[in-house]
């Protein structure tokens, strides 16, 4: 990236201050990035466990298969998942709140005693599925954030801040030559100027 600038005090006072935003900036990036990456590491692990529990819940309840077949599959549906957003490192994401389940009647006398406890078990299992991608979500999106926060610091660390250095020096330097030439140029000027009154004196 070509930083524009013009030789004059003018452009040399904004890419001061163009750095000097850059410069503050920095730690606070570099502060986030490590803030984010945390968080998404936290994240897909919090997703991970509880996939886990979901798999060993599901084992643990393989030896009940065949019960599960006396089981009516529309007993229970979900209606609503409650989502709100929370903060975190600075960016949004997804938190799970309540999950809302409609559960239809049925005769406790005619059906198997175990009814009561397939219900509870299914909203377990489903909780653990819908909290899992809840979190694979999060993580993605701190995820997005973190590259994003990288690519900045990059541009900031590697691209613009040197631009502007460089920039800064090449003015300064170009300011010097020219105030040097400046007087060297009077110097010159005011010797041929002494030398003339001394011819003029002389004659």
């Amino acid at each position: 990236m070509a930083i524009k600038f013009q030789y004059n005090k003018t452009s040399l006072n904004e890419l001061g201050k163009q750095l000097k935003i850059r410069k503050n900036a920095l730690p606070t990036l570099k502060n986030k990035e490590s803030a984010l990456r945390l968080e998404v590491r936290k994240a897909k692990e919090k997703a991970e466990k509880l996939m886990e529990e979901l798999e060993e819940a599901l084992q643990k309840y393989d030896e009940m298969a065949a019960l599960w077949n006396e089981f009516e599959s529309g007993l229970i549906s979900i209606t609503d998942i409650e989502l709100t957003t929370v903060k975190v490192a600075g960016v949004k994401t997804p938190y799970l709140g309540e999950i809302h389940y409609e559960i239809h009647d049925f005769n406790a006398f005619v059906k198997p005693a175990w009814y009561a406890d397939g219900v509870a078990i299914l909203k377990e299992l489903s909780r653990l599925g819908i909290e899992s991608e809840v979190y694979r979500e999060k993580a993605r999106i701190l995820d997005w954030q973190r590259r994003k926060t990288t690519q900045k610091v990059n541009l900031y660390e590697k691209v613009q801040i040197p631009g502007y250095q460089e920039a800064i020096r090449k003015i300064k330097r170009y300011m010097e030559d020219e105030e040097n030439l400046s007087k060297a140029a009077s110097k010159i000027v005011k010797s041929r100027h002494e030398q003339e009154e001394e011819e003029q004196e002389n004659d």
